[in-house]
């Protein structure tokens, strides 16, 4: 079946990482929260759009995303240690956020965001992974095709308002929730990169 123009599709699915024969759950989305997007716009990783984007409403699926189509293997050059004085605010110290396995939304000086793992604070730095969450895992996705349909113009146009304005990037169809469970902000279809900048009101 052939694709035309731009489709809104909404799935329920279930995340792995695949190690020999064991599997990891790493999140799920359930039917009636579904992830949701609508195709062409960069919103879903391109493998996982990819392989959604032909199957039928109400089919299952199961495939596998490898390592090196997915979040490429895991870079220690992307651990990096930042000064502890770029977490302040008012001159106090971010406690609330910043603690060793939180998820921290950053942005550089040329306005590129990234979320970054604290793995330890100390005296004078944070030592923060950059890597995405994923990166050095095949991935494994099961689940079933809630919607698939050509979108909407004003699906696309609201869309496109979201992706301008901030909030949610789910063509209007959200009804509180754009499908990431499990402490994600967003389902792992997505980037994982963060739409609103930086949530902490941390910049690097």
């Amino acid at each position: 079946m052939e694709t035309k123009g731009n489709k809104y599709i909404a799935v329920a699915y279930k995340l792995y990482t695949v190690n020999g024969e064991k599997k990891e759950l790493l999140e799920e989305t359930d039917i009636e929260h579904p992830f949701q997007f609508i195709s062409g716009f960069g919103i879903a990783h391109p493998e996982f759009e990819k392989n959604v984007m032909n199957i039928e409403k109400g089919a299952t699926f199961e495939f596998s995303i490898p390592m090196e189509k997915a979040f490429g293997a895991h870079d220690d050059k992307l651990i990096i240690e930042i000064d502890r004085s770029v977490f302040s605010i008012n001159g106090h110290f971010d406690h609330e956020h910043i603690y060793p396995g939180a998820i921290v939304p950053m942005q550089n000086e040329d306005g590129n965001q990234f979320q970054a793992k604290v793995l330890k604070v100390g005296t004078d730095s944070v030592k923060m992974d950059f890597n995405h969450p994923y990166a050095g895992n095949d991935l494994f996705f099961k689940g079933v095709i809630i919607d698939s349909r050509e979108a909407t113009n004003d699906e696309i146009q609201g869309l496109i308002n979201r992706m301008s304005g901030g909030g949610c990037c789910c063509g209007g169809h959200c009804e509180g929730d754009c499908g990431g469970h499990n402490g994600h902000d967003e389902g792992c279809g997505h980037h994982h990169g963060n739409d609103n900048g930086c949530g902490c009101g941390h910049c690097h």
